[in-house]
């Protein structure tokens, strides 16, 4: 489980949703950064509806990507135009 350690990495995975209904076991969600929340062990995750909420960090594990992986993650995989600039 997650400690209020400083979180560099920009998604969890939820491993106890203890009955809350805006969250699914072992489902990938993106990490917004709230140091006051975190110094309080609390994380700031967008959750099934669209909308991001405090959550106890305990229910969270951080699940590390290479900097790649979460632009695509965040995208949906869809490249931006930088990327279609520097391809060329």
């Amino acid at each position: 489980m997650m400690t209020t350690q400083k979180i560099s990495h920009r998604f969890v995975v939820c491993v106890s949703y203890d009955g809350c209904e805006d969250l699914s076991p072992w489902k990938l969600y993106r990490l917004l950064r709230d140091k006051t929340a975190e110094a309080e062990g609390f994380l700031r995750v967008v959750d099934e509806s669209g909308e991001d909420y405090l959550y106890p960090a305990r229910r969270f594990i951080v699940v590390p990507f290479s900097p790649k992986v979460e632009r695509k993650l965040l995208t949906g995989g869809r490249k931006s135009k930088s990327s279609k600039v520097l391809a060329k």
